[in-house]
């Protein structure tokens, strides 16, 4: 069970609101980096063991910079989050790149910033070669089809567009030999939001008899292995979160018997993952415009699917709290929604909440990931404002509010005057 607990009061939200009308999203600095502490703790047993942020999970260089002081790295998939990387200092091995379908442009800045090149795909490394050439060190992403089981949000792995084949594997890493290249690292990720610890461990024992394999058949040695991201939150009250002690004594047990058996080590175990390390400790603050009493009670929020499209996307529960209203008796079903022009712009549906009224603060809980960075403008919603709370209390805006003036940036509204219809 999780205790779905928030790290303000009503009080607080108020004073906050004074300044920074709602919507927003705030995030919790303590809750990132008490368990970005304990991530690294978990797997100190691992020299070289680095986490490489997800950054697509809440792609702000405020945030990065707090989890780089943490001893994390950044994974980025595009060239704005390249970019995001060079803005905080990052550089080298701060850098994994794993993107997909990827132009060469983003190659040669991730190459630039002497990131390390996760290749999606065999045909990736003749066209690394003939626009920029190959890396002193390369990697592949493995994906292992039929091997491993995923879930609803990633995919079944042999329907996912991601990764190199077993059998590609094999081709790949000698193409590179016979390239030159001399140093080697491996990756995979089959599944996202996974809450079983043993699932990280089943995950691990397949990439480390994949790197025994590969060593011995065609004698090489790799640096690292990046297991991917995936680590769930618990959304739901009644779920619990991973237990990373349990999930790293696990992938220990497998580490030992396929990679220091076999006289393979050291090797350098990597994470890149994103919900857990912040989403938990993210919300998504609204307030209440509208009650509507039609077939259905509906609560309106000043607050939509643009700015957490999840629920609408996936499906996905995310816990309500009602600050101010802990102690209410009478209990209403709503269906929680915006206001786009779209049936499935709801945050919740037939979810019992205390009775609200216009004007009550609502907190929607576990959007540190996957929540603003996900967002759109349909409609001409604009994106909302990010703040961050501070340790000692303090709150600082991490990102303003867009504006109309944002939204029409990119359009010449003067010729619409001269264009002629």
């Amino acid at each position: 069970m999780t205790e779905k607990k928030l790290p303000f009061t009503r009080e607080t939200l108020e004073k906050i609101i004074e300044t920074y009308p709602t919507p927003f999203h705030i995030y919790d600095e303590a809750g990132m980096r008490s368990y970005a502490k304990r991530f690294v703790k978990a797997f100190s047993w691992n020299e070289g063991f680095k986490e490489y942020y997800a950054i697509k999970a809440a792609p702000n260089p405020y945030l990065m910079k707090i989890l780089r002081q943490e001893g994390f790295g950044i994974d980025c998939s595009s060239i704005a989050e390249l970019e995001i990387a060079e803005k905080v200092g990052m550089s080298g091995d701060e850098i994994m790149f794993t993107s997909n379908d990827t132009p060469v442009d983003e190659y040669k800045k991730a190459v630039a910033l002497g990131a390390i090149i996760n290749l999606d795909d065999i045909s990736h490394i003749q066209y690394l070669d003939d626009n920029i050439g190959l890396p002193e060190l390369v990697c592949f992403r493995y994906n292992p089809g039929s091997l491993k089981e995923g879930n609803a949000i990633i995919g079944h792995p042999e329907e996912a567009k991601y990764g190199f084949t077993r059998s590609q594997l094999f081709e790949g890493y000698q193409i590179l030999i016979d390239k030159g290249v001399k140093r080697f690292g491996i990756h995979t990720m089959v599944a996202s939001n996974e809450l079983d610890p043993d699932y990280f461990a089943g995950t691990a024992q397949i990439l480390f008899e994949l790197i025994a394999d590969l060593s011995k058949k065609l004698n090489i040695s790799f640096e690292f292995a990046n297991l991917g991201g995936g680590i769930g939150i618990p959304y739901k009250p009644e779920q619990s979160e991973v237990d990373l002690e349990r999930m790293s004594r696990g992938i220990k047990a497998n580490y030992d018997r396929y990679i220091t058996e076999n006289g393979l080590g050291p090797i350098k175990l990597y994470f890149e993952s994103g919900r857990a390390i912040t989403g938990p400790y993210g919300y998504l603050v609204s307030k209440v415009l509208h009650i509507k009493d039609t077939y259905k009670k509906y609560a309106g929020l000043d607050s939509s699917m643009a700015n957490l499209m999840r629920p609408a996307l996936y499906g996905s529960y995310h816990h309500i709290s009602v600050p101010g209203k802990e102690a209410v008796q009478t209990r209403i079903m709503y269906d929680v929604t915006g206001s786009l022009c779209e049936n499935n712009d709801k945050f919740a549906i037939n979810r019992v909440l205390p009775k609200l009224a216009a004007g009550d603060i609502v907190v929607i809980h576990d959007t540190g990931a996957h929540g603003h960075s996900m967002g759109f403008n349909y409609n001409g919603k604009l994106r909302s404002a990010e703040l961050l709370l501070r340790e000692e209390g303090e709150v600082v805006e991490i990102r303003r509010a867009e504006t109309l003036d944002d939204y029409f940036a990119t359009l010449d509204l003067n010729g619409i005057d001269s264009f002629k219809v």
